[in-house]
C-alpha cells in the first residue's frame, strides 16, 4: 500500500505522467542515452533480481555509480503494459522488473517473468524493494523494513464500521468464521507466507552499513506522535527493523484499522508475526513465486522483503485519519524512496561479493519457509492448530470430502477436498 498525501502526489506528478505518456520509463531513458532493446540468443541468469512496483522505485536504481541496469532491455510477454521490459547489467547479474501497483499486476507481471523464456531463474535473489505505510507503535517514516511474514489482511469478511455489532471491535471477520478472533474456516492458501529468515538476517546486516536519507519536514512530522507513549517508535530517526508487512489493494488510514490489522497478522501467526508495514502488492508476489518454486523455476529460499516507509498508517494524537492520508505532508515519500537504493544496494553488493563463499550454494534456511498449505514441503508454524483445532477448508473440485492430516505438533486439522 503506497500511502501518499497530496503534497506526495505533487512530486509524483512529472514523473508519473511522463511514464503514462511513454508506456515505460525505461523507454524515456533509452531514448536519451540511445539504448537499444537487447534480444537474447540465450537465457540471462541473475544473481538479484529487483522487484519494484511503480515509476520511483524503479528509477531510483538508474544512472547509479554501482551499475547500470539499463545496459539491457528485454521486452517480456505479459508483463505490465506500462512497464513492458526487464532491465539488466550487461553481464546479466543484476536485473529488474516494474510490476504495476496491486495485487493483480504483481501476481501477473511475476508469473509472466517466471514463464519467460529470456531467463533462467533457478539461482537467482530476489529483492521486492518497495516503499510502504508504516505503523508508529513499530517504526517511523523513512525507516527500512524486512520481513519475516507477508499477510493478506483484507481477505476476510466486512461489515461497514457502521452496522457491526456491538462486542465486535472491528468490521473485518476472519472468512468461514463468526467472529474478529477466530481463526479463518475457510483458508485459500495466500493469506500468509514465511520467508527464509537466515537469509533476511544478512541482508539486515547489510543494509545496516548504510546512511538512510532524512528530511527536516519528517522529522517535525514524526514529533508530533510523541504525545502517546505507544508510539515512540514513531517518534525515532529512521532505521534498519525487522518486522512484518501486510498486502491489502484498499488503501487505508485510520488507528482503528490498523490496530485491527495488527491483531489479524497476530491471529494468523500464532503471536509471532508484528504488523508494521502497509503494501499492495507482496503477497501476489510471494504466490506467483510459490507456484514457480513448485515448478522448480525458482528458489523460495532466496527471497527478501524490503518495504521503506514513506507515511505513517494512521494518524497522529487529534490528527483525523483523513488529513493523515489526503493532505499531510509527512516529509518522507523522498527520502522512504531514496533508502530503497541506499539500503538495498548493500544488500545487492553483499550478495554479489559473498556469492561464492555463501550466496551461490544458497542460504539454508532455520525457519519454515511457504505458505499456510506447505505447498513446498515441511509444516507452517503459523495454522489454525494452536487456535482450538479449527479446520483448514481447502478447497477443491466435486464434493467437500474431509480428511485428517497431521497439524502443527501432530495435532490433526481437518483439510476439505
Amino acid at each position: 500500500m503506497h500511502f501518499f498525501s497530496a503534497a506526495s502526489l505533487s512530486l509524483l506528478a512529472s514523473s508519473s505522467l511522463t511514464s503514462l505518456a511513454l508506456a515505460s520509463p525505461s523507454r524515456a531513458r533509452n531514448a536519451a542515452r540511445g539504448v537499444e532493446k537487447t534480444d537474447q540468443g540465450q537465457k540471462i541468469k541473475p544473481k538479484v533480481f529487483l522487484i519494484d512496483m511503480f515509476t520511483p522505485e524503479a528509477e531510483v536504481w538508474y544512472e547509479i555509480p554501482e551499475f547500470d541496469l539499463l545496459a539491457q532491455n528485454i521486452t517480456v510477454t505479459g508483463f505490465s503494459p506500462l512497464f513492458p521490459d526487464a532491465h539488466c547489467t550487461a553481464n546479466g547479474e543484476i536485473c529488474q522488473l516494474v510490476t504495476g501497483e496491486s495485487e493483480i499486476n504483481a501476481a501477473s507481471t511475476v508469473t509472466a517473468l517466471l514463464l519467460s523464456p529470456h531467463f533462467d531463474l533457478t539461482t537467482t535473489y530476489f529483492l521486492i524493494a518497495g516503499i510502504a505505510g508504516i505503523n508508529p507503535e513499530v517504526g517511523t517514516i523513512a525507516a527500512v523494513t524486512f520481513a519475516r511474514y507477508a499477510l493478506q489482511v483484507a481477505l476476510q469478511y466486512e461489515f461497514d464500521a457502521r452496522e457491526i455489532s456491538s462486542n465486535f471491535s472491528t468490521g473485518y471477520i476472519p472468512q468461514g468464521s463468526t467472529s474478529p478472533n477466530e481463526y479463518p474456516q475457510s483458508i485459500y492458501g495466500t493469506e500468509v507466507f514465511e520467508v527464509n529468515t537466515a537469509l533476511r538476517s544478512l541482508a539486515v546486516n547489510f543494509a545496516k552499513t548504510a546512511t538512510l536519507n532524512d528530511s527536516a519536514e519528517a522529522i517535525i512530522y514524526r514529533a508530533k506522535y510523541a504525545s502517546n507513549p505507544i508510539y515512540t517508535a514513531g517518534t525515532q530517526a529512521p532505521s534498519v527493523i525487522e518486522c512484518d508487512v501486510a498486502t491489502s489493494d484498499v488503501y487505508y488510514s485510520g488507528t482503528l484499522l490498523g490496530e485491527a490489522f495488527g491483531n489479524y497478522t497476530k491471529l494468523l501467526t500464532n503471536g509471532s508475526g508484528v504488523y508494521c508495514t502497509t503494501a499492495q502488492e507482496d503477497n501476489a508476489t510471494l504466490e506467483a513465486m510459490i507456484r514457480g518454486a513448485k515448478a522448480k523455476l525458482v528458489d523460495f529460499s532466496r527471497i527478501i522483503i524490503l518495504r521503506t516507509a514513506s507515511d505513517f498508517d494512521r494518524p497522529y494524537p487529534g490528527e483525523t485519519p483523513e488529513f493523515n492520508l489526503f493532505y499531510a505532508n509527512q516529509g518522507a515519500f523522498e527520502p522512504s524512496v531514496q533508502n530503497i537504493y541506499l539500503a538495498g544496494v548493500k544488500v545487492v553488493e553483499g550478495i554479489l561479493e559473498g556469492w561464492n563463499a555463501t550466496f551461490e550454494k544458497g542460504v539454508k534456511p532455520t525457519n519454515y519457509i511457504g505458505d499456510i498449505f506447505g505447498t513446498l514441503g515441511g509444516t507452517p508454524d503459523f495454522g489454525p492448530a494452536d487456535f482450538n483445532d479449527n479446520p483448514v477448508t481447502k478447497r477443491g473440485l466435486g464434493g467437500r470430502k474431509a480428511r485428517k492430516v497431521a497439524g502443527r505438533g501432530g495435532a490433526p486439522v481437518e483439510v476439505m477436498v
